[in-house]
């Protein structure tokens, strides 16, 4: 049986004390966005581009808060520019990247970002993890919590597209 992984990041959010999470629009976030809707102890914040998000954390980070930002590998090439932001005021920044690109992809949009991500960040100076199998996931999002607020640095965690599920043109018609 698979581990409800959405629902062990939560936790993790949770006991980090997370408390305000931002997040465009993904289907592999899906559940996590939901859970994070109903917990009373969370303000899920809906984006309508990942640049915002780096915004959010800061302000977040500078009001006492924590966060972390909810997003989809395509978004990452959004978010280069405001990432030097992060580096050079060393503000903590949490990313869970749900990966799409990868093996079984049917877009090829969505390919030369997948196949780059995990380089596009190291360049912008962002620690990657990535979790290939939704056992993983829970840890690295705890290791990548712990890490970005005790060193104020920024970490990101790729979660593998075979973890999230492989979507078809035919599940994007149906929806």
């Amino acid at each position: 049986m698979q581990p409800d992984w959405p629902a062990e990041i939560h936790r993790e959010l949770t006991a980090a004390g997370v408390t305000i999470v931002g997040s465009v629009p993904d289907a592999g976030h899906k559940r996590l966005i939901e859970l994070c809707q109903a917990d009373k102890r969370m303000r899920a914040v809906p984006l309508t581009t990942e640049e915002e998000g780096i915004g959010l954390v800061s302000g977040a980070w500078l009001g006492g808060q924590k966060s972390v930002l909810l997003m989809q590998s395509s978004g990452v090439g959004n978010l280069v520019n405001v990432l030097g932001m992060i580096k050079v005021c060393r503000f903590p920044l949490v990313m869970i990247i749900t990966m799409r690109g990868e093996q079984g992809e049917f877009n090829p949009w969505q390919v030369p970002m997948g196949e780059n991500t995990a380089r596009v960040l190291d360049t912008m100076s962002v620690a990657v993890r990535q979790a290939g199998d939704a056992q993983t996931v829970a840890g690295h999002v705890h290791a990548a919590l712990g890490l970005a607020y005790k060193t104020n640095g920024a970490l990101a965690v790729l979660i593998a597209q075979r973890v999230i599920g492989i979507k078809s043109f035919q599940d994007q018609r149906n929806q």
